[in-house]
Formats: C-alpha cells, sequence, structure tokens
C-alpha cells in the first residue's frame, strides 16, 4: 500500500463487480462497479476512489443486492472508465 493511499479508503471499496451490464456501462457511460463497505456514503465512496485510482469522479450511486452493497461510480469526461479497467484487471 502506497503512504499517499489512506487504509481507510481500502476499507471503503472491497472489489470490482464485473458482469455483462457493468462492461457496458464502462464502454458507453464511462462508469464502473464496485462492491463496497455496506455503510459507505456516496461521499466516502467518491473520495475513495480519488484516492484509490487517482481520477476525479462526477457521480455515485448505489444499490444493496444480493451481493452487498454496490456503487456504481461515474468518471468524469477527461478519465477514461476503460483505462481504469484495464489499469485493475477487469479485462
Amino acid at each position: 500500500m502506497s503512504a499517499k493511499h489512506s487504509r481507510h479508503s481500502y476499507e471503503i471499496i472491497l472489489h470490482p463487480y464485473v458482469a455483462e451490464k457493468s462492461l457496458a456501462l464502462m464502454d458507453h457511460e464511462n462508469k464502473l462497479q464496485f462492491i463496497v463497505k455496506r455503510d459507505a456514503t456516496k461521499a466516502e465512496i467518491k473520495a475513495a476512489m480519488e484516492d484509490i485510482f487517482d481520477v476525479k469522479v462526477e457521480s455515485v450511486t448505489t444499490m444493496i443486492t444480493k451481493n452487498g452493497k454496490k456503487a456504481t461510480v461515474k468518471l468524469k469526461p477527461e478519465y477514461s472508465a476503460e483505462e481504469l479497467g484495464m489499469r485493475i484487471g477487469i479485462f
């Protein structure tokens, strides 16, 4: 873990969520999906994403699913969800 990343950020973002729909969101809407800590707020998720991945987040939506809490994160236009997806090994 890099010294510049807070441990708290890594406790909020648990892992990427990858499904056919999430790949389509990445391609067409510049969005990524992650499973996050169940009690994380949208503001905490946004801050953690910006801290860990060095991107700027436009918006965060969340949904409770049987797999846990799923966050859909839309990146600002100057950042590429596809590029971040490749960097973190989604494909």
